[in-house]
């Protein structure tokens, strides 16, 4: 027998799959699967760790929890969700995987992952950089006058922050203020020269949420309820997120 086998014995000892069903609409129609590899066919993980969307469902179907709940694979997922996209079944494959990964001891999850959600949670800005609420402000005055005074054809262009009544309000990733602050400008001329109503907030801003691919409930929902507690304040109609 190959080294690498997987030896399935006795009964189904799985409680993973079963949980995660209880968690979700009509199953997730978790027991559906017709192992027609569609979900493998976009899969931008597939391959990876030796795993891919089917074999991992299948894995799960099957009982195997412990191979589950430690394969390496869960982190290398993006949750794209292309697999359920396409799926003629509908299955909810990437709610498997995030319970698998919550299924990990914290201090085992990626350290990048779990610090950046870390930091997010030090802050109202929510940003994985760090970077508090006055700083962003400071970023975005002076970038925005640089590139007025720099290109007059964009001398009225604005980048409102606070801004009450705006119809949206956007969500800005958090690296580009601090190591790309150029990158905040092409997004500006496109708004500016659509007329676009629309506004930053100085807390809430950043847009990615790095506790949610954590699998951290509490600290995902802490970060989502920043940014639209800030919106709602504002008088916001749409939220806008760029991540």
């Amino acid at each position: 027998m190959p080294e690498n086998s997987i030896v399935i014995t006795g009964k189904k000892k799985s409680g993973f799959i079963d949980a995660v069903k209880e968690l979700l609409p009509e199953g997730g129609n978790l027991n559906l699967c017709l192992t027609c590899g569609a979900c493998v066919s976009g899969c931008p993980a597939a391959g990876l760790a030796d795993m891919d969307p089917r074999k991992f469902l299948r894995m799960c179907a099957m009982g195997l929890d412990d191979e589950v709940t430690t394969t390496p694979w869960v982190w290398m997922c993006t949750m794209c969700e292309r697999c359920s996209y396409v799926c003629p079944m509908k299955i909810n494959i990437p709610q498997l995987v995030f319970n698998a990964r919550a299924s990990w001891p914290r201090d085992k999850r990626p350290s990048g992952i779990r610090n950046s959600c870390d930091m997010a949670l030090r802050n109202d800005s929510n940003s994985a950089m760090g970077t508090a609420p006055d700083d962003f402000v400071f970023v975005v005055q002076d970038v925005l006058e640089e590139y007025r005074e720099s290109q007059p054809e964009f001398a009225d262009m604005q980048a409102p922050i606070d801004k009450e009544g705006a119809h949206f309000f956007l969500n800005q990733n958090s690296r580009e203020p601090v190591t790309e602050p150029d990158e905040l400008v092409p997004l500006w001329k496109i708004l500016h020269l659509a007329g676009v109503d629309w506004t930053y907030g100085s807390k809430g801003w950043a847009a990615e949420n790095y506790c949610m691919f954590l699998a951290e409930n509490e600290s995902w929902e802490h970060v989502t309820r920043v940014s639209a507690r800030q919106a709602d304040q504002l008088g916001a109609k749409v939220f806008l997120n760029t991540e």
